[in-house]
């Protein structure tokens, strides 16, 4: 991917509205951090984000997640999932093991040698993010955690709101 490809804030011009130009910024700032990210996981670990999304959400429960559970938390297909879980499984780093009352469903989690794998990456994956707000300060990265907050809880509000008149 170029840089002009990268930069969607590139696309709007002073007369859009400050709110669009936000928003192109923000998803430019998270496009060239989600580059960096990819692009080290790559370099580093030889493996992509979705794989580290994976093992991280199986990192949170180390008593493992059903297929369709990981499908959820990850919002991609089960498909995806299947096709990811059988290279972690091939590399030793998850394990399959049948759900008892259901014999088509199966949990996954990580092996030992998947947590010490994972833990690496997760550490590594920590400094990136760190370098990518290194020009701020902590009043600045406050501010805007704060600022973003706003902006989070606004969509929160939004939605509810939206799904209340759909039901």
């Amino acid at each position: 991917m170029s840089a002009d490809t990268l930069d969607l804030e590139a696309r709007a011009h002073s007369e859009h509205a400050q709110e669009l130009r936000l928003w192109l910024r923000l998803l430019t700032c998270s496009q060239l951090i989600e580059k960096r990210v990819r692009t080290g996981l790559r370099e580093q670990f030889d493996t992509t984000l979705p794989r580290f999304d994976l093992m991280a959400q199986l990192e949170r429960h180390p008593e493992g997640l059903k297929m369709k559970e990981l499908s959820h938390r990850l919002m991609v297909t089960g498909g995806n999932v299947t096709g990811i879980t059988d290279q972690l499984v091939g590399e030793g780093l998850v394990e399959r093991t049948e759900v008892d009352g259901d014999r088509r469903a199966f949990r996954v989690r990580l092996t030992p040698r998947g947590h010490t794998a994972f833990a690496e990456m997760a550490l590594q994956h920590e400094q990136w993010i760190v370098q990518a707000f290194e020009g701020m300060s902590p009043r600045d990265l406050d501010q805007l955690h704060k600022l973003l907050g706003k902006v989070k809880q606004h969509q929160l509000d939004i939605n509810q709101r939206l799904g209340a008149a759909a039901e």
